[in-house]
């Protein structure tokens, strides 16, 4: 396996100007850079990243620590963020923490290890005081860190009101609203906590009592849901609509109305929340609230780079969500 001696030694230039080459310090002729790159490429010489890391203090890595990657909506989180990075010149590292304290604390210790340049938090477990003590750039995703990390989120409230109106607007006179529930002293700091709020504001506000449903956590898992549901709509048959935090429990929800017998839109009419190719995929295609996840994938690498580089950064980015109407209303 060659080395760096070797390679300068081949190319008849010195290991410091080699050195300089591959971690592009000072003035360097193209034509030196050239034939460096030529005999590297001649002698299959592979650069040790981690020690260039180490040399130029930048890795051009970003840790990305996620729930689960099997939900389809940080899947498709992860799919832009990874796009937006490599347009920037980095690349993700993927933590799938599976809404494990233990296994977010020791995802952080390799990513400092690795030494990547910034960290992207979209988990929902950790004491906020592990991400405060990092001493590298955070950016958090749906969640209060600090006043010193910045978030990018969506208008959870706005879209509790506006699935609420929706599903009012249709003639629902006992909709209720079906979330996951989040273990663990942190839920309070998780802003999509306001999809509810949102929800009950708009549900008083026209004079209806607003109905919830809470399902387990169940760690990392987001499928299964269908016997609870199933259970709630045949103990409370005057379910006429249903507010789901996300679209797959909107999927669920479809699901044991199946079960039932319930007809859609006619008996129940649903709304989901996110947006995500699920909702467009399944019959009757979902109605929902959309995040516009691309755009804040990008903002979100935006943020990043610009803390590595020193600039200053918007602390709270919140984007629009809007109504997409299809078969379940």
């Amino acid at each position: 396996m060659p080395n760096l001696r070797d390679v300068a030694k081949q190319a008849g230039l010195s290991v410091n100007t080699v050195s300089r080459v591959l971690n592009n310090r000072g003035y360097i002729s193209e034509k030196t850079k050239e034939k460096v790159y030529r005999v590297m490429k001649e002698m299959n010489y592979q650069p040790n990243e981690m020690a260039r890391a180490l040399f130029r203090k930048k890795s051009n890595m970003i840790g990305l620590i996620i729930p689960t990657i099997s939900h389809p909506f940080f899947a498709e989180l992860t799919s832009y963020l990874e796009y937006y990075a490599d347009l920037k010149g980095y690349k993700l590292l993927l933590c799938n923490s599976n809404r494990n304290v233990a296994k977010e604390v020791e995802y952080i210790e390799m990513l400092k290890k690795n030494q990547v340049d910034a960290i992207i938090m979209g988990s929902a477990v950790l004491d906020v005081q592990h991400y405060l003590n990092l001493d590298l750039p955070v950016v958090s995703f749906d969640r209060i860190i600090s006043k010193e990390i910045p978030v990018v989120t969506s208008n959870n409230l706005e879209g509790g009101r506006l699935a609420a109106r929706l599903l009012i607007g249709k003639g629902c006179l006992h909709p209720v609203y079906i979330y996951r529930g989040i273990d663990g002293p942190q839920h309070h700091l998780m802003l999509a906590v306001q999809r509810r709020e949102g929800y009950e504001a708009e549900m008083e506000r026209s004079g209806l009592q607003p109905l919830h449903l809470q399902l387990d956590a169940e760690g990392g898992n987001y499928t299964g849901s269908n016997t609870g549901i199933t259970a709630y709509l045949q103990e409370h048959p005057e379910i006429d609509g249903v507010f789901a935090s996300s679209d797959v429990i909107a999927t669920d929800v479809i699901h044991a109305c199946n079960l039932l017998g319930k007809h859609i839109p006619s008996q129940v009419r649903i709304v989901g929340y996110d947006d995500v190719q699920i909702a467009s995929l399944i019959s009757p295609r979902l109605s929902t609230i959309r995040q516009p996840v691309q755009e804040m994938s990008e903002a979100i690498i935006k943020l990043a780079v610009q803390q590595i580089e020193g600039e200053t950064v918007t602390m709270v980015n919140t984007f629009p969500v809007t109504v997409v109407e299809r078969g379940t209303t």
